[in-house]
């Protein structure tokens, strides 16, 4: 663009400034990190005088401010391209089959989402519930998981990055993402764990994270972008889930002080019609509340002072338009809490794209998985007669979509859960009027009809799972005691007319 130009009869000199991004734009409109610019003066005569001196000079200011402005507005973190189309997903084994990948790339995203286990980067032990080292059961003594070497991490990294189908999206879409257990380098670990300074460079490595970027600095991968122009903004909060995180069974910190902080600058910040949180771990559901004590797994609602604390902060900012996305459990779903912001707040799950419930088991048992999922209770997932399954959870491989019609009036959010080919298999239609907080007590009354914790149901409810896992064990018992019995019976029975006779 032409910033200044100054002419007379006896000379004209022109400043042109060209600025543009560092790499080139994608196809679909969302640019590279990174600014580059140009200033060139063209002069018909060598001479500068007088009021063209002026000119100039004053050209040059206004160049530099408006560059200074450009790039302070579109640091690496902004981007001022309409995003209409986003994608996520979690949980991809490097040394899986991922067919996944032509679903994504069909959808076409804008950005894409890494909600962690990126790759799997530690290794699993046998099962042995007897020996030296039992790693299941009642007697297990050491973990199930060890953490495998910085090369180990670095080979699964370049495998999982060199995947053709993956590369072709990197090509064609903004990548970025956060990490969980399994590329954090050790199931369920935290803060404790020794190796999460230098798998935060594998990471950042790995989501081409630019060299002098503060992220390497920080202590976690927790970060934010801004996409879209004034008024019609997606603001996306990537969380640090690992790094900073207290042991599960203390209800203490998931996020750290420092985390905290930034979080709060991040949500008491300038207003963006939609803000997206991503956590690696479920935010809104609690499934340990109604598997416990068979099945755990990690979530907010096991520290449940944090994930107070995250709702206070969420109702005190006054921020419309949140909504969460979350990965971790292998299976999708979407989830809401009705009690928290003055609006629902979604969470949507979509785990994994390559590793799932489904897949852990032989296909003729597929049906007793689909069945304790929805037999187990849980007050947050949303039911349509739309979804692929009874439960609305898919235990198969799957990625999230968003979908936002920004010339609808109100705008509008399509959320879904999609398959292997693409075909959703759970979704909800959102108008962006019913994401912010309610001033009639009427209208909010309307949205709580999901604000029961899971810890909050009756206990026979609650822990109908266990009971029913419980009552079972105790029939297949009773039925080999009678198994055993029986025939001793019979025997005794035959020995005693033997005798008689």
């Amino acid at each position: 663009m032409t910033i200044g130009c100054g002419s007379s009869s006896r000379t004209s000199s022109c400043l042109f400034v060209l600025l543009t991004r560092g790499r080139r734009t994608h196809r679909n409109g969302i640019f590279g990190d990174g600014f580059q610019f140009w200033i060139h003066s063209e002069s018909r005569k060598p001479h500068l005088k007088g009021m063209e001196k002026a000119r100039w000079l004053l050209a040059l200011v206004l160049g530099a401010a408006l560059i200074s402005t450009d790039v302070a507005s579109g640091s690496s973190n902004s981007e001022h391209d309409l995003v209409f189309r986003i994608a996520f997903g979690s949980c991809s084994n490097q040394s899986a089959p991922q067919p996944i990948w032509d679903a994504i790339n069909k959808f076409d995203p804008q950005v894409f989402i890494w909600l962690g286990d990126n790759i799997y980067g530690d290794n699993r032990l046998p099962f042995r519930i007897f020996g030296k080292e039992r790693t299941i059961g009642p007697w297990k003594n050491v973990r199930m998981f060890v953490p495998s070497s910085p090369q180990e991490m670095l080979s699964r990294y370049n495998k999982a990055k060199a995947n053709p189908d993956y590369s072709r999206l990197r090509a064609n879409a903004k990548v970025i993402g956060t990490w969980d257990d399994h590329d954090y380098g050790l199931n369920d670990a935290g803060k404790e764990f020794t190796e999460k300074v230098a798998n935060q460079k594998l990471l950042l490595d790995f989501l081409d994270e630019p060299q002098d970027s503060p992220r390497r600095e920080q202590a976690g991968v927790y970060v934010s972008y801004t996409f879209g122009s004034l008024g019609k903004q997606v603001k996306i909060i990537l969380l640090d889930t690992r790094y900073h995180r207290d042991p599960l069974s203390s209800d203490g910190t998931i996020l750290g002080a420092s985390q905290w902080t930034w979080l709060e600058k991040e949500l008491m910040g300038p207003a963006s019609a939609i803000t997206i949180i991503g956590s690696s771990i479920q935010v809104i559901s609690n499934i340990s509340a109604t598997t416990g004590p068979l099945l755990h797994s990690e979530s907010w609602g096991r520290f449940p002072k944090e994930r107070d604390r995250l709702f206070r902060l969420i109702a005190n900012s006054k921020r419309d338009g949140v909504l969460f996305i979350s990965g971790d459990v292998h299976f999708g779903e979407i989830t809401r809490y009705d009690c928290a912001a003055g609006y629902p707040l979604y969470d949507i799950t979509s785990s994994g794209l390559t590793q799932t419930v489904e897949k852990a088991v032989p296909s003729p048992l597929h049906f007793i998985v689909r069945f304790l999922a929805w037999y187990t209770p849980s007050t947050m997932r949303v039911k349509s007669s739309s979804c692929r399954h009874r439960s609305c959870t898919y235990g198969q491989p799957n990625f999230g979509t968003i979908e936002i019609d920004w010339d609808a009036t109100p705008v509008t959010l399509k959320i879904e859960v999609r398959d292997t080919n693409g075909l959703p298999v759970t979704g909800v239609n959102i108008s962006l009027l019913d994401l912010q907080a309610q001033s009639s007590t009427m209208k909010a009354r309307e949205h709580q009809s999901h604000c029961t914790l899971e810890v909050s149901l009756p206990w026979i409810v609650r822990y109908r799972l266990a009971i029913l896992f419980y009552c079972l064990v105790s029939l297949v018992v009773l039925a080999l005691v009678g198994l055993i019995c029986v025939p001793i019976l019979v025997f005794r029975m035959c020995l005693r007319k033997c005798k008689t006779d």
